[in-house]
Order: structure tokens, then C-alpha cells, then sequence
């Protein structure tokens, strides 16, 4: 009897998540909705990216960047929290951090939001609600750069 051993996966690929040294990219997601950064966290974890953490607002998202710092690949940042929105807490890493890649995501209406930042560095943007798929390709794409 034959076994999966015998007979190589023919579509088997590095997962998006693991850079080209070999280690995961790490991911800090920052959103003041639970049930969006647990969302995040699964959809990141099945292409292998780790998660180092999360932040519920901008504030918060800032100290964690620079306490993780430079162990952190990339930010994704909501755009609409209490507090320190994620415009401003994108200004402020990029002030600390020139290099951050940092992502926004966003609900449908908030164009000028989306724009201004990518004036501010942003790398790229998520639309809610999330989509698997789009999620993992704008993620991607950041790190093809």
C-alpha cells in the first residue's frame, strides 16, 4: 500500500508568512473591534505569519511599535478607533520609524481618510468587511516591495 510519503505534494509552496529567511513575518494588528483582530489574527495564521500582538487604539498601537521595535514587520492599523485614530498613530510611528510598513483598513466611505495616508507612508489598504483572500494579497504585495 501506497502512502502520502510515496507521492510528493505537487502543489506544496512556502507559505506567504515565512520570509525569505526563514522565519515568520511579524505582524502587530491594531483595531478597536475584538472580533476584527481575532479575524486578522486567524486569516495571518494560516499563511504563517505571527501575530507578536495587538493594540485596541492608536495610542496604544504607538507605544507597542516602538516597544516591539524593530521587531515588527509590518502594522496593520484600523483607521476609525476611539482616541488616537489610525491616522494619526500612523503619522506618529512613521515619525519614529520612517522604514514601518504599515497598512490601513478601513470601512467603504473613508477615501479621503485611505488617501491622506498614503501621503503619511501607508503601504496599502484592507476594506472591511475583511476578505481572506484580499487580505493575504495586499499583505503580500507590501512584502514583495
Amino acid at each position: 500500500m501506497k502512502t502520502k510519503t510515496d507521492f510528493p505534494d505537487i502543489n506544496s509552496r512556502k507559505p506567504d508568512g515565512i520570509g525569505p529567511d526563514g522565519n515568520p513575518y511579524k505582524i502587530l494588528v491594531v483595531d478597536d473591534s475584538m472580533f476584527v483582530k481575532k479575524q486578522l489574527t486567524q486569516i495571518l495564521g494560516s499563511e504563517s505569519y505571527e501575530v507578536v500582538d495587538t493594540a485596541g487604539h492608536g495610542a496604544e498601537a504607538v507605544e507597542k511599535y516602538k516597544e516591539l521595535y524593530p521587531g515588527v514587520d509590518l502594522v496593520t492599523m484600523d483607521i476609525t478607533m476611539p482616541g488616537m485614530d489610525g491616522v494619526t498613530a500612523l503619522e506618529k510611528i512613521m515619525e519614529f520609524d520612517k522604514d514601518a510598513r504599515i497598512i490601513m483598513i478601513s470601512a467603504l466611505g473613508k477615501q479621503d481618510l485611505v488617501k491622506k495616508s498614503f501621503m503619511l507612508g501607508a503601504k496599502n489598504y484592507i476594506i472591511k468587511p475583511l476578505d481572506r483572500k484580499k487580505v493575504l494579497e495586499r499583505i503580500r504585495s507590501v512584502f514583495e516591495e
